[in-house]
């Protein structure tokens, strides 16, 4: 039993690690549209200017996009099948913990933050106060022909203010990543 409940603890913390920087995906589609009819695409720069990102952000998304369009068999065209947008949103949350308790437990581990210690009696240290961003990534994809969303996919997470510009584009790329894995919707009803 006790071994049960040290081995716990470093699973709850590995669990809670990898939910912080998981995607939530969902999308929708048009049940009418023949998505094998798709062959090529371009971006629908009148969407994609009214982003409220930064030009960097923006160039970063859509180099994303461009790679999965490609991975998918995608080719970009001047006559495109379907055209590709995007919209962004973004939410601050101010996150605050109450550690005020004394009893046993992980030493130097608490809610706002991360160390080393060991299990012992400790007191819990005040409150804590952490602030993240939750943002939204949508791509829309827009049948040309006749100028109708077809297909939207919205990834939600949390996004790290960083400068550290590999760690900002590793994860701009898994948003658009982890979205595009629902495009087609019948490759992912098959699944």
């Amino acid at each position: 039993m006790k071994a049960t409940k040290i081995l716990a603890i470093p699973m709850l913390l590995v669990l809670f690690l990898s939910s912080c920087t998981s995607v939530k995906v969902l999308s929708d589609y048009d049940r009418e549209a023949n998505f094998t009819e798709y062959k090529s695409y371009a971006f629908y720069k009148t969407g994609i200017d009214k982003a409220q990102i930064s030009d960097l952000d923006k160039k970063r998304i859509l180099k994303a996009i461009e790679v999965e369009m490609g991975s998918r068999g995608f080719v970009k065209s001047e006559n495109p099948d379907i055209l590709v947008s995007i919209f962004t949103k973004e939410q601050e949350r101010v996150n605050v913990y109450n550690n005020n308790n004394f009893g046993w437990g992980w030493g130097g581990w608490g809610w706002g933050g991360f160390g080393w210690g060991g299990w012992g009696p400790g007191w819990g240290g005040g409150t804590q106060v952490s602030t993240s961003t939750q943002g939204s990534l949508y791509i829309d994809l827009i049948d040309a022909k006749n100028k109708e969303l077809v297909w939207q996919g919205k990834g939600q997470g949390t996004l790290h203010n960083t400068s550290d510009i590999d760690k900002k584009e590793a994860r701009i790329r898994e948003f658009v990543a982890e979205i595009l894995q629902q495009y087609p919707p019948n490759a992912v009803a098959a699944n």
